[in-house]
């Protein structure tokens, strides 16, 4: 099932530079021909960043060494529009500021895309992964291969807890479901305390699809959230070992989280 990419308003909010799609880390010829292309899309608050959602993509990329069917090019982070208007929520502008100061200063594959935190009105996911298949396949073509060029498969990589929320009534409108998951599918980060396969069994769509999915457990358990940090900031506490310093660095300079005067 697909939809066609539709043109959102780019007019930018707070943010002073053009917008420009990343590809610094986004190869141009594919390593191995046999392998399907895949790019993981992250979408999320990000407010802030923590190291759970870095480590995420490294457990994926571990997942898809260990198999032969996908090569992983890169992953993206599409941080939410200041319009999502969810509590917590630091400017759009300050957000993906600190996501380019996380995997500027961790990652050698990992990129932020400020297409969506540029938006007057909120993306849903379904439309965010159109702009990336827009992005890599329409504009760009996909990627070479020594056949010629080939589509890029796209997955959203998500926390169990937002797989979670597709069962939340009016949260999530079924065909959007059906978009993310049976066109372009997702990659679920399985958290302490989740049933991401109880989750599958029991939920109509997602059943469905369940080809689409791929689980990954954490070996590690970790349950460092954005939330958490904000409430620890707010109270005066330490944040450090929780995340990047310069995202700490980047959060006692702005003054972000504090309790309003």
């Amino acid at each position: 099932m697909s939809t066609a990419y539709t043109s959102v308003d780019l007019t930018p909010g707070t943010f002073d530079d053009p917008y420009e799609f990343p590809t610094q880390y986004l190869p141009k010829v594919m390593k191995d021909d046999s392998k399907i292309p895949l790019v993981l899309v992250a979408c999320g608050s990000f407010s802030p960043i923590t190291y759970l959602h870095l480590r995420m993509f490294e457990m994926a990329q571990d997942h898809f060494k260990e198999r032969n069917e996908y090569e992983l090019l890169t992953g993206y982070y599409s941080p939410v529009s200041d319009s999502y208007m969810k509590e917590g929520l630091a400017m759009a502008e300050h957000r993906v500021s600190m996501c380019k100061l996380a995997v500027e200063t961790t990652s050698n594959w990992l990129m932020v895309d400020s297409w969506e935190p540029r938006q007057k009105t909120y993306q849903r996911t379904a439309v965010v992964l159109d702009h990336f298949d827009n992005e890599l396949n329409t504009i760009r073509g996909g990627i070479l291969t020594s056949k010629g060029n080939r589509k890029i498969r796209i997955m959203l990589l998500a926390g169990g807890d937002l797989i979670a929320s597709f069962g939340h009534p009016g949260v999530w409108a079924p065909d959007d479901l059906h978009h993310i998951v049976g066109y372009y599918g997702s990659v679920i980060i399985e958290r302490t305390g989740t049933d991401v396969y109880g989750f599958l069994l029991s939920h109509d769509i997602l059943y469905q699809h369940r080809m689409n999915v791929t689980v990954i457990k954490q070996l590690i358990h970790n349950d460092i959230s954005s939330t958490k940090i904000r409430l620890f900031v707010k109270r005066g506490m330490s944040i450090k070992y929780l995340l990047p310093n310069p995202v700490i660095d980047y959060i006692h300079a702005h003054r972000l989280y504090l309790p309003p005067k």
